[in-house]
């Protein structure tokens, strides 16, 4: 394997991570904005859409007919997974309202 072959699988890692960050993380927005909308289920398969277009013309256009370049871009793909759901975690953990106390019942 030449260095010309390992950049290119770098490549497709990097890509199929944008690619994945672009899936979850515009999955992510879309559900936060279904929740506050009247048309949730025109939001929800207008994304879908979209994001699995984008998606799949990504994946064929860094494939480019190689098997070794697709599962480096799916490689990519799924640690894009990962770090997008560690960080919208993280993030509704920060924005997530603490829980009231209630009071205790009355002892008798």
């Amino acid at each position: 394997m030449r260095i010309h072959d390992v950049a290119a699988l770098l490549l497709a890692a990097l890509a199929g991570g944008a690619l994945g960050g672009f899936f979850f993380g515009g999955l992510w927005w879309t559900v936060r904005r279904t929740l506050s909308s009247g048309q949730s289920a025109l939001w929800l398969l207008g994304s879908l859409m979209l994001r699995t277009g984008v998606t799949l013309l990504g994946f064929y256009a860094i494939g480019a007919g190689q098997w070794e370049r697709m599962a480096a871009c799916l490689a990519g793909f799924a640690v894009a997974r990962m770090v997008v759901t560690w960080m919208t975690g993280r993030w509704a953990d920060r924005h997530t309202p603490a829980p009231r106390e209630t009071g205790h019942a009355p002892q008798p």
